[in-house]
């Protein structure tokens, strides 16, 4: 996502970030079904038609990739090569996950549900269809939707057409895209995804702990225009509203701190337009000609705060190292 975009309160879906660890698969939505199964006391299959007719519910969510940031780690992890655009807010409209679970009874054993996309490939030498799970207190919630649409139109195939898990506060991975099967579980899912990718590890031998909720973050719009070749800033000397968006899955933003050359103060903060949507933040500022680095530090409930120097791990999850932008004003 570009970060101009950050000044809509809904990214459209063609300046959303998107992840695909495979292909894009081509799905023909007359003849695709979803299958949910597993520890339930009902077994059974819906087709998009069918889900269309259930309960549906509409929010508004902020997705963000958990390797968001990855490239400005040193030394830099192998593997999608984000700075800070891996994040996009939409509004997504689909059935409540808890609302077919409990259609199809959960078995009093049941620990986990683990969802099955259409996108198939290999990873880390291992042949496999992408497949993540939740706790099933997690899975449980009622803001955990199956989403067919995205700002009010249909799934794009990028987003995950026709059906697509969304969960709300843990990081992109957890939302797996074109879902084929939904199945509960008795141990936890041992899949690729979930026991050797996205996970804090300090090195290739560490078994890590696994990536869940989003990290506080807040973002800049970077303010006046670009250096086609560089793309530092330029700007003019006088007033300018600096402005920008913050987040976190653990807990609404309390506090967005922007700093000046190093001096730091508090900017005015709007409030979300749902628990797990972006909140927009502003502070006006009187650019003096010179050199000037311009940052932004989120502090949710929880009373995380964003480093102001990156914490590397071996995978390059969840950095959320405070932004700097640099400019020009002349």
């Amino acid at each position: 996502m570009p970060l101009e975009a950050l000044r809509s309160d809904t990214t459209p879906p063609g300046l959303h970030y998107v992840l695909t660890h495979f292909d894009i698969p081509f799905i023909d939505a007359e003849h695709w079904h979803l299958w949910i199964g597993g520890a339930v006391q009902r077994s059974f299959e819906l087709s998009l038609r069918a889900l269309l007719r259930a309960p549906s519910i509409t929010l508004p969510v902020t997705l963000e990739c958990a390797g968001n940031g990855r490239s400005l780690l040193r030394p830099r992890p192998l593997s999608q090569p984000w700075v800070l655009e891996g994040v996009g807010t939409a509004v997504w409209t689909g059935v409540p996950l808890a609302y077919l679970l409990t259609r199809a009874g959960v078995e009093d054993d049941a620990v986990e549900v683990v969802f099955t996309g259409a996108d198939a490939g290999s990873q880390g030498g291992v042949a496999q269809q992408y497949a993540r799970s939740l706790p099933i207190e997690e899975a449980l919630r009622p803001d955990v939707v199956l989403a067919y649409r995205m700002n009010g139109a249909d799934l794009p195939p990028q987003h995950g057409y026709p059906l697509r898990l969304v969960v709300p506060g843990w990081y992109g991975m957890a939302s797996v895209k074109w879902l084929t099967s939904i199945k509960v579980l008795t141990k936890p899912y041992d899949g690729f995804q979930q026991a050797v990718a996205y996970r804090y590890q300090h090195d290739a031998e560490d078994p890590g702990t696994p990536v869940t909720w989003i990290k506080v973050r807040s973002l800049m719009v970077p303010p006046g225009v670009p250096d086609f070749f560089t793309r530092s800033r330029i700007l003019p000397p006088g007033p300018v509203m600096l402005t920008g968006r913050a987040w976190s899955g653990q807990g609404a933003v309390q506090r967005v701190d922007v700093g000046i050359d190093g001096k730091w103060a508090a900017a005015h903060l709007e409030h979300p337009a749902a628990p797990f949507a972006w909140c927009a933040w502003s502070m006006p500022w009187v650019a003096d000609p010179g050199e000037h680095e311009l940052s932004c530090r989120a502090t949710d409930a929880s009373g995380a705060v964003q480093p102001l120097e990156p914490e590397w791990n071996y995978q390059g999850m969840g950095n959320n190292v405070v932004q700097r932008i640099k400019v020009s004003v002349a």
